[in-house]
């Protein structure tokens, strides 16, 4: 009888240890860490996540919508406008190639908290600033904030998501497709309804920014967390920092930054000119306004579809090519017919789009371990916005200086060419360890 009961309890403690969550232990191995439940935690990055990508991009396409109103009223020139639109790729390759560093310092959840507010500050105060310097001065900071959550956002869907790196990025590519698309759509009916001009209209987006800042606060502590479902139940030895990887010893990793910039190239240049396009092609402001967001909403689904199928094919060549086409084609209706087949061709520079998407995902595949996907997350990302620099503002110096689109819309389907080439390399199935290794 004694054995019985005793087998019993043994019995009962062991389900009690399966049921029981594990505490997890402080870096310093002194007793619980200061951070959330894990299962609040992860509902917490989740949301953060999401409204952290809803605030990527309006601060670029709230001020594409307007970008007529606000060159008017600073007596901005067309290579000054063309300036303006090609400071977030500058800011980005600037301040993205600092966000590893000040992870390691901070913790990525801290540093991406900070960038929400800096992106707040940013917008509140720009069209305010009453001058074309304060005015670029402020969207730098705003775009800080967004160069280091580009950055951390890989790396955060890896180390909480090892397992559901497809679907993580699928959702925040989705998130971050609305948010664009929705200032895009809002901007222009927002800043008619506060009656207060374009200022108040580009205004509006810092209150979105804020709310980013809630989710990440109670996670401002955390240094680093193991994956979800994965807590250690008692500390673990402190492992040997890994040696830096050698990045630029990588095909793959120099093929992915090339594919970042171009396709950053594109998007920017849609975000920032495509709207003046059928402006001038007697395309009412609204309406304009409508048809970029329909370019930008087209990442909303396939957002999420195209990460999870592209992270179950051992090659993403065949996607590549795929969205090049749909965006050659795009380009052509721009040069043929910009006003009588406006909304086929949103549609398909929409999907041409989504290589930013496919882009991240290739991110999250191509390196086996967190600290591979930090660094190559900001070597792809900071080089490829160094690429994409020129861009927008060579659009904008053509568009003067020829007194049409047509040089500047070939100038966008000619770099759509390597863009495909570049990205059906980066699609191979193979890791930027192994081959910095060799």
């Amino acid at each position: 009888m004694m054995v019985r009961m005793a087998r019993e309890d043994i019995r009962r403690t062991r389900e009690e240890t399966r049921t029981t969550p594990r505490t997890p232990t402080s870096p310093g191995g002194s007793g619980p860490a200061a951070r959330p439940p894990r299962a609040w935690a992860t509902r917490l990055v989740v949301v953060g996540i999401v409204l952290s990508a809803l605030n990527l991009r309006p601060a670029i396409t709230s001020l594409g919508a307007l970008l007529e109103e606000v060159r008017d009223d600073l007596g901005m020139s067309g290579g000054m406008a063309g300036l303006l639109t090609s400071v977030p790729p500058l800011c980005f390759a600037v301040f993205g190639v600092t966000a590893p560093r000040l992870a390691r310092r901070f913790g990525p959840s801290a540093v991406v908290c900070a960038g929400m507010a800096a992106i707040a500050a940013g917008l509140l105060i720009r069209p305010y600033a009453g001058s074309t310097g304060g005015f670029l001065a402020a969207s730098a900071l705003a775009l800080m904030g967004i160069a280091v959550s580009n950055v951390l956002m890989p790396v955060i869907v890896k180390r909480w998501f090892p397992d559901r790196v497809g679907s993580m990025t699928g959702l925040y590519s989705m998130a971050l497709a609305a948010g664009t698309s929705a200032a895009a759509a809002a901007t222009v009916p927002l800043t008619g309804t506060l009656g207060g001009g374009w200022r108040s209209g580009l205004a509006v987006w810092s209150a979105l920014a804020a709310v980013a800042v809630l989710p990440w606060l109670p996670l401002v502590r955390d240094r680093g967390p193991a994956p979800a479902g994965r807590e250690p139940a008692r500390q673990a030895p402190r492992e040997r920092p890994e040696p830096a990887l050698r990045i630029t010893r990588s095909r793959t990793a120099w093929a992915l930054a090339v594919f970042f910039g171009l396709q950053a190239t594109a998007a920017y240049i849609t975000m920032g000119w495509m709207a003046q396009i059928f402006r001038d092609a007697g395309v009412a402001a609204g309406t304009a306004g409508l048809l970029l967001a329909v370019t930008m909403v087209m990442g909303v689904p396939l957002a999420f579809v195209i990460p999870r199928l592209a992270a179950r094919l051992p090659h993403q060549g065949p996607i590549v090519l795929a969205l090049g086409a749909c965006g050659l084609a795009g380009y052509a209706g721009l040069y043929f017919a910009p006003a009588g087949g406006a909304w086929a061709w949103a549609l398909l520079l929409g999907v041409s789009n989504c290589a930013f998407p496919l882009a991240l995902t290739m991110v999250g595949m191509r390196a086996g371990t967190g600290a591979g996907v930090a660094q190559l997350s900001a070597f792809a990302q900071s080089t490829g916005y160094l690429i994409s620099i020129p861009g927008p503002l060579l659009v904008g110096v053509l568009y003067q200086s020829g007194g049409g689109w047509g040089l500047p819309i070939a100038l966008m389907a000619g770099l759509m060419l390597p863009q495909m080439a570049v990205g059906v390399l980066a699609g191979r199935d193979r890791t930027v360890e192994d081959e910095a290794a060799r």
